[in-house]
């Protein structure tokens, strides 16, 4: 396998796990008073769905199937785990608390791509783009915990 086939497979579980964990915490915020909030989510759910299906699209421009579902121990470490138990309860600053864990974890996973050194030339961009947007996403989402 190659190093782009690895990391893709990588980052294509935790841009889904980023985007069913900002799709969950939309929804919990809907009915909060920060409607600003459960819009921004929506959007960065919006955002990784569709960096999940250009790093697929790049995988199968060189042959490589990466949508496919990762090993047992990266499931254990996703980092929008802690979502799940904040979806569960009525607070709005704990829903968004669990958005700022996942966003950590995944600015860590793209970062951790990124020091790969086989990567090719083409895919580092497009994790190099992909990390600037994810780091951006993650701040604003840290800036929407003062407002809640």
């Amino acid at each position: 396998m190659s190093a782009d086939e690895k990391v893709a497979k990588d980052l294509v579980e935790t841009l889904k796990d980023g985007r069913d964990g900002f799709a969950s915490a939309a929804e919990k915020l809907r009915d909060s008073d920060n409607p600003t909030a459960a819009s921004t989510m929506q959007r960065f759910s919006e955002q990784r769905a569709g960096f999940a299906r250009d790093i697929v699209a790049l995988g199968h421009d060189y042959g490589d199937d990466v949508d496919e579902s990762g090993s047992v121990a990266a499931k254990v470490h996703r980092g929008w785990l802690s979502l799940k138990d904040a979806v569960t309860g009525e607070d709005a600053a704990a829903v968004i608390g669990a958005a700022v864990s996942g966003e950590d974890h995944a600015v860590s996973e793209y970062e951790k791509a990124l020091q790969e050194s086989d990567l090719s030339e083409g895919f580092r961009a497009v994790v190099q783009q992909q990390h600037t947007a994810i780091v951006a996403a993650r701040d604003e989402v840290k800036a929407l915990q003062h407002t809640s």
